[in-house]
């Protein structure tokens, strides 16, 4: 039985390795094939078929609710009912909207929707809503966030925003938005936010400076409800039964045990359903329930049978499940857990097996985090020793009792100000801790490289006295130090990341680096911080010799002051340096001034009658082995009739789509002169200027050029001075993804 189930979780966790589903008539074929299997003795066959076939026709589901691609980019009027709990940040409300119907149309069930300045919108409500609708997508670069993995696992099908709506009815079951609203609303030291991300997993009301010091800290998981607090609050029921009966409190004509191990699985099931029964809080009520089946008829159940039942059970009712982090990372750590304390020898005092666990699940989650793409807690181990107890012991208890007693005047308002107040004495330690070992953020390595090191950490979870343990510890620090690839002499590595409608270019040699453009900044994302920054981190960049930006505007110099404030950068230079931030000291672009790193030559250009911004753009040229970039920044076509007087006007190969492909720039003189072989465009999708305008487009096709677009390909790689060809990121193919356009 245990093969099976080993095959079972197995078939269910190869979907998130799949390129591409596999056709209806071959998983057929497959389910067939797994029936004949069945009776015989390669019955595990029969199981990974079983779970793959399943978790392959799930996730095909999911795919054909997405919406239409005729429907991308159109705005219609439907009506919907807003389930979960809308999110306010910024100015705008965030909310899902299910069963949305639109005349004349299908779509899909459920929907992510923003709504600017949008009113207060309450769970269960029903609106009539004028919405632009967008299929799922987002940015894509080596590093960040994989928004339509996270859209698809969640089954939401489009998203949105939103222009005008009427509500038709009112909310008929609001009582945990209304819960939400009193703990944000209740006197608690200002950590109310934190109260709701405890009671509710609500951690929407958080403040990014909260999510980033959890984040530096290693404490994100004490914000949102885990298995942790689950079995804590089924323990406290058992233990508070169990003590009830052994006392005599307990009225005898009810067996103390059956109630004991009801009781705890209804407590552990309802915080459950409060909080929204994510995949954390299903794995916690799993094995809650299996621990206490045990208990109650005294059957001895090995560790591992509960995480392995309670990975199968979370699979089988929403296989996509594994399409989301805090899957691995909430299975991986109870199994490190489960390794670390069964059949060991002797027995660890309270204090050594604490400190010890720690430890050793820090070392133990550094394979996941590292193949996730997560930020490490340097300074995790020594927070969490100390955060641990403080919520689960002296927060979480008051908390609850406050929220559950909130309607008795004073009584649940004080243990929530109590509550409060013990959690922003955790913030304040929290934050003492943090100084100065904040996140870190493990460069690139290869595919091997990650296997050594966690057959280091694998060793090092081992008992004291297995064979070869001592090796555990270099094999480690593989992903610590890595061996770097180093760029080879006489060429330059080119990035143009993916950071919407902006602009953002990494150029690295073999011993420099440098950035042109940082992205932009707005009230909800600072895409210098989410992308720019982390991606300089993968890449093993630690330091810049300069940032380039090619003009003051938000689009193309909003990220700069993350970038400058997460690296050291020995020079700033700008085509309008008076107009950025003081902060960033940024000198001018000294039009003509051209420098050389490592056999890689550098050319400045800035035309001297610029009267705007976007024509005052400080243009690049890049030169290696004889194959050239030129970075243009928003030059206009007046801009470009300069250009073509100057030294940079003559054959290059890659060429950066002026001011995102706009009609008023790429002039066919400019294009005839430079030839180029392909064209780089970085755009926002569906942006609200029309980039790239057909006429452009129209252009660069009727020249036979190349057209790469981050919208369409994601963030693109140029080995600039090998003559090879470009490298996009949407052509590492994954089902869940658009396919890459053609060029």
């Amino acid at each position: 039985m245990r093969s099976a189930m080993l095959a079972l979780a197995a078939g269910l966790l190869a979907l998130g390795f799949l390129p591409a589903l596999p056709p209806g008539w071959l998983l057929l074929s497959m389910a067939i094939l797994a029936l004949m299997l069945l009776p015989f003795r390669t019955h595990p066959v029969a199981f990974f078929l079983f779970g793959f076939c399943w978790a392959c026709v799930s996730a095909q589901s999911a795919l054909d609710d997405r919406l239409a691609p005729r429907l991308d980019a159109q705005t219609r009027w439907l009506e919907g009912r807003v389930s979960g709990l809308p999110e306010q940040g910024a100015g705008v409300v965030r909310f899902e909207l299910e069963d949305a119907q639109a005349r004349r149309e299908r779509l899909p069930r459920r929907m992510r929707l923003a709504w600017r300045d949008g009113p207060a919108l309450k769970s269960g409500e029903r609106w009539r809503l004028a919405v632009t609708l967008r299929r799922p997508a987002g940015l894509l670069n080596i590093q960040g966030f994989d928004y339509p993995a996270w859209l698809l696992a969640r089954r939401i099908g489009a998203t949105g925003t939103v222009k005008a709506g009427e509500r038709l009815a009112p909310s008929r079951q609001a009582w945990r938005e209304g819960l939400r609203q009193r703990l944000l609303e209740v006197e608690a030291h200002g950590r109310g936010a934190g109260l709701a991300a405890l009671v509710m997993g609500d951690g929407s009301g958080l403040k990014r400076q909260d999510w980033q010091l959890l984040q530096d800290t290693g404490t994100v998981h004490l914000m949102v409800i885990s298995g942790q607090h689950i079995s804590l609050l089924a323990g406290l029921i058992y233990f508070t039964v169990a003590g009830l009966a052994r006392y005599g409190a307990w009225p005898a004509r009810l067996p103390w045990l059956p109630w004991a191990c009801a009781l705890a699985w209804l407590g552990a099931l309802g915080y459950g359903l409060l909080a929204g029964f994510d995949v954390p809080v299903q794995r916690a009520c799993v094995m809650v329930a299996l621990v206490l089946f045990w208990r109650l008829r005294f059957r001895f159940l090995r560790a591992w049978w509960p995480l392995l039942l309670a990975l199968n059970t979370v699979l089988l009712a929403e296989p996509l499940a594994s399409l989301q982090p805090g899957f691995w990372l909430s299975f991986a750590a109870v199994a490190i857990l489960i390794l670390t304390f069964a059949g060991r020898l002797g027995a660890w005092r309270w204090w050594q097996g604490w400190t010890r666990a720690q430890w050793l699940i820090a070392i133990g989650l550094l394979p996941p985090l590292l193949a996730l793409g997560l930020p490490v807690s340097l300074s995790g181990p020594l927070a969490n020793l100390l955060a641990v107890p403080w919520v689960s012991f002296l927060v979480l208890p008051p908390a609850l009792l406050g929220s559950l007693l909130l309607p008795v005047p004073h009584v649940g308002e004080g243990l929530l100000w109590l509550a409060g107040g013990l959690l922003d004495g955790l913030f304040r330690l929290l934050a003492v801790i943090a100084v100065g070992w904040p996140a870190w953020l493990a460069p690139q390595v290869s595919p091997w490289l990650w296997g050594m090191s966690g057959l280091g950490c694998l060793l090092l979870l081992l008992p004291a006295g297995m064979p070869m343990r001592v090796l555990g510890w270099p094999l480690l620090l593989l992903v610590v130090w890595p061996p770097q690839t180093r760029v080879p002499e006489g060429e330059v590595e080119v990035w143009q990341l993916d950071v919407g409608q902006g602009l953002s270019f990494v150029l690295r040699t073999r011993d420099h680096a440098m950035l042109y453009d940082a992205g932009a900044r707005t009230a909800e994302f600072d895409l210098g911080e989410r992308v720019v920054l982390p991606t300089l981190h993968r890449l093993g960049i630690r330091r810049l010799d300069l940032m380039l930006l090619s003009h003051a505007d938000n689009d193309h110099a909003g990220g700069a002051l993350a970038v400058q404030r997460g690296l050291p950068v020995a020079e700033v230079r700008s085509g309008e340096p008076d107009a950025l931030p003081a902060a960033l000291q940024a000198g001018p672009c000294a039009s003509g001034l051209s420098w050389t790193w490592n056999g890689v030559r550098f050319r400045q250009w800035q035309w001297a009658a610029a009267t705007d911004g976007n024509q005052a753009s400080c243009v690049l040229q890049v030169e290696a082995a004889g194959e050239r970039l030129l970075l243009t920044g928003d030059i206009d076509a007046r801009a470009e009739r300069a250009l073509l007087d100057s030294p940079l006007a003559v054959r290059t190969h890659w060429l950066q789509a002026p001011h995102h492909g706009s009609r008023t720039s790429s002039s066919m003189a400019l294009l005839q002169r430079l030839a180029p072989s392909a064209v780089l465009i970085s755009r926002g999708r569906g942006n609200a200027f029309g980039h790239p305008h057909p006429q452009v487009l129209a252009r660069y096709q009727r020249l036979n050029m190349a057209v790469y677009d981050s919208a369409e390909h994601g963030a693109l790689k140029v080995q600039l001075g090998a003559f090879g060809t470009v490298q996009s990121l949407r052509g590492q193919r994954r089902f869940w993804r658009e396919p890459p356009a053609s060029p």
